[in-house]
Order: structure tokens, then C-alpha cells, then sequence
């Protein structure tokens, strides 16, 4: 047992969160004046604060990146409010349309896609940590503060929102904070051929078979292996956040191994 644990195991759990939120803080700390001030995070500040709620009583697609896609008619999305993650961008061009907002957290894909990135027209909502990657001048995306540590569902996304180890659960909080009544998962396979420890980086040696595109993390991209289990944290987190909200989470994802929400019938939303 490490000395984290030992003294988790000795301290009541009350005690222990503010124990953890205490250190989280501190550790924060040199972060917020940015966060807060940087006029890049102002200007984003004030995005976040006219999308709050207004998509009130409407619904959402998050579009993640899994083989699954191919076996999706996607052009049933075309008039739907989407969310696109990550490399989707890719299937832009066969799509014929692009999604309505775009979210990217993680520090190696903004890295190595940041001019296809800041190519995109859509609202596009970053990691604040990821910013000084771009140049400075016109606000290049809507910045969040997200971090690693502290586990939390975010109602209202102007503030710190937890990743929970994958950007679906970033799109989820960025949905619930601008109202979505529904909102329904496609894409999110849950699922890796590739063995290795969760969040290790390694760089592709071939194709992706993970992906919908072969080139999504292809030969050369460095990517970080996912973390199944922190996910599944956030989702359930995300789960009892909506359901007592009156709201609704649906995985609709064909053949998909994530068991956190009710499963629908793609082809049944649009009857």
C-alpha cells in the first residue's frame, strides 16, 4: 500500500476531500491569474456565458472517433446539433457537413494538429493549458480550464472542469452547461486492440485500427493510450448529474463496450 493510501485509509472520508480539494487548490494556485485574467481566458469567459443554457429542452450529438462510424449513417446528423472531438475533421469531406461546435483537450493532438485546427470555422472550444501553443494575436478557440486531478461533474463550464481522461467527458460537461435536454453518444466504441499501460505515450508505428481513419494516430502521431477506468468515473458522474437534472444521456454508439448509459437504437431517433 503506498503513503497515499495508508493515510487515505486512516482519515475519514469527509476529512480526506477537503484534505484533497485543499492540496488541489494549492497546487492550482499558480495557474489562476491566468485562468482569470489572461485577456484570451476573459474573451472566452464571456462565450462560455452567452452559450449557457441555449440549447434549453434540445437535443445533442457527441460524435466520437471509433471504427464504429463506418457502420453509422451519419448524414442523418446533418440537421442535428453535433459535437465533434478530437481528428473528426477527417471525415469532414465524405460527411459533406461539419459538426456544430468542435472540442479537443489533450495536449498531443492540439500539438500536432494545431493549423488544422485553428483552420476549423465552427465554435471550437481548447484546453486553456494548450494556448501557448498558438500564436499570439485573435483569440484562436474558446478556452476551458480543465485538469487532471479532483473529480467533479461541471454544470457550469466558465470555471474548472475535470477531464476525467477523455474529451467525451469534456463535451458532456460543455452540453449540459449550454442546456441540452438529450444529449446521445455515437462513435464512443470504449474500446482498444492496443495493450500498453493507461495514459502511456507511444507513437504509432502503422495504421490506426482504433479509429475510423487509419490515419487518425497513423504511422509517426504520438498519442497516449486511454484510461478506461477514469472514464468510466466521469460517466457515471455525468450520468447522476443529468438524471437529476431531468436530463438524459443515450449511447446510441453501434457495437460500443461502454455500459454506463441506456443503449438506444440509432436508427430509432429518427423515426
Amino acid at each position: 500500500m503506498s503513503i497515499k493510501q495508508t493515510i487515505k485509509s486512516m482519515v475519514p472520508a469527509l476529512a480526506w476531500n477537503v484534505v484533497r480539494k485543499t492540496y488541489s487548490g494549492l497546487m492550482h494556485l499558480p495557474d489562476l491569474p491566468g485562468v482569470y485574467f489572461h485577456p484570451w481566458r476573459r474573451e472566452s469567459m464571456k462565450r462560455l456565458t452567452g452559450l449557457k443554457d441555449i440549447h434549453r429542452g434540445e437535443r445533442a450529438f457527441i460524435i466520437g472517433n471509433g471504427p464504429s462510424l463506418r457502420q453509422t449513417d451519419l448524414s442523418k446528423l446533418k440537421e442535428e446539433y453535433t459535437f465533434g472531438l478530437n481528428r473528426i475533421y477527417l471525415m469532414f469531406p465524405e460527411l459533406g457537413f461539419q459538426t456544430t461546435y468542435f472540442v479537443t483537450i489533450n495536449d498531443l493532438v492540439i500539438e500536432q494538429c494545431k493549423d488544422d485546427i485553428a483552420a476549423l470555422p465552427m465554435l471550437k472550444f481548447l484546453s486553456w493549458r494548450t494556448h501557448r501553443i498558438f500564436p499570439t494575436g485573435s483569440l484562436p478557440a474558446t478556452f476551458i480550464y480543465t485538469t487532471y486531478d479532483n473529480p467533479a461533474f461541471a454544470r457550469d463550464v466558465r470555471h474548472r472542469v475535470w477531464e476525467s481522461a477523455t474529451v467525451t467527458y469534456v463535451a458532456l460537461q460543455l452540453a449540459f452547461h449550454m442546456g441540452f435536454e438529450q444529449v446521445i453518444l455515437v462513435g464512443v466504441d470504449h474500446n482498444s486492440n492496443v495493450p500498453g499501460k493507461a495514459n502511456t505515450t507511444i507513437v504509432s508505428q502503422g495504421d490506426d485500427p482504433n479509429h475510423f481513419n487509419p490515419g487518425y494516430f497513423g504511422k509517426g502521431f504520438r498519442w497516449q493510450l486511454p484510461d478506461f477506468e477514469t472514464s468510466e468515473i466521469g460517466y457515471r458522474l455525468a450520468r447522476k448529474a443529468y438524471e437529476a437534472a431531468g436530463r438524459q444521456v443515450l449511447d446510441a454508439t453501434i457495437g460500443g463496450k461502454l455500459t454506463i448509459f441506456p443503449k438506444i437504437d440509432y436508427l430509432s431517433l429518427f423515426k
